[in-house]
């Protein structure tokens, strides 16, 4: 039997101690709600995800904090609570880039990043982002299309969803530009699944420096349940949240960590002379020529 190391952040405070704040956010232009926005209480490690309607709810510590919200396609921002009941984004201009189609022949396949074992699991109290690096290598150059991205779930609920990220490398080493325009949705079972995503009509190539390869979990009803525990502090029976899919883990070597804080990604380097092993998101991905 498998021994799951499950990794919990837990809210210190009481919920009576908190501010709570409801919202929703609305596209500048069009007054359409924006679904699915990661919001985040600056400098504070927890936050939400506004729902499809756009409506989102959320606690704080202070009356005077701020908070962050992010979603692709938009500009981000960040407003005082007080100014935050009806939050309208900006639209990002988008560049159009030349697409060249070519034929696939997919008479070829590679799996890269493999994790060979993948038992962690991350429990997170806010909208979690977290990636894994490929690097690039030159033997991709026979298969350089991104057929599949294959992703290790563990869920309680049937239909969970959350959001694929892909980004570029900018100049500092960090993930950069999102090589998709809009949100990328998957729909996941209820079970422990080593899902398989067709990503053929996204066009995706390899990059040549490399690709980061990511999830968003989505602090949403539709992936949310609770469970009954005993809290031996209080002698009383709590009840806790929990939001699905819970994404499995595994060791693999690095040199660098990174961590999505405050709506941007941070860098931290690793300096044992060796190698490090940390824990990454079991992501492969399937490439084809």
């Amino acid at each position: 039997m498998k021994i799951r190391l499950i990794f919990w952040i837990l809210i210190s405070c009481s919920i009576s101690s908190f501010s709570q704040l409801k919202g929703i956010v609305l596209d500048s232009i069009s007054g359409e709600p924006i679904p699915y926005v990661s919001i985040w209480v600056e400098n504070e490690n927890f936050g939400t995800t506004s729902e499809e309607n756009g409506e989102f709810s959320i606690h704080t510590t202070s009356k005077s904090s701020r908070l962050l919200f992010n979603v692709l396609g938009y500009e981000n921002k960040t407003l005082p609570l007080s100014e935050s009941k009806i939050v309208k984004l900006k639209p990002t201009s988008i560049e159009l880039k030349e697409v060249i189609i070519s034929k696939k022949l997919e008479t070829k396949k590679l799996e890269i990043g493999k994790t060979s074992n993948a038992i962690f699991e991350a429990f997170p109290n806010g909208p979690k982002f977290d990636l894994k690096f490929f690097p690039y290598l030159p033997s991709y150059k026979k298969t350089r299309y991104i057929k599949y991205v294959t992703l290790q779930t563990d869920s309680k609920i049937d239909n969970a969803i959350l959001k694929l990220h892909f980004y570029t490398i900018n100049s500092e080493g960090l993930p950069g530009e999102d090589l998709l325009v809009k949100d990328f949705i998957v729909t996941l079972r209820k079970g422990v699944f080593k899902h398989q995503i067709d990503l053929s009509n996204l066009n995706l190539t390899m990059p040549k420096n490399g690709l980061f390869v990511g999830f968003e979990k989505l602090m949403i009803e539709q992936n949310r349940t609770e469970q009954n525990y005993f809290d031996k502090n209080s002698n009383t029976y709590q009840t806790q949240k929990l939001y699905f899919p819970f994404i499995l883990y595994g060791y693999v070597e690095s040199n660098f960590k990174y961590t999505f804080t405050n709506g941007k990604w941070e860098k931290e380097a690793l300096y044992n002379s060796e190698k490090n092993k940390i824990y990454q998101p079991a992501i492969n991905l399937i490439l084809t020529n």
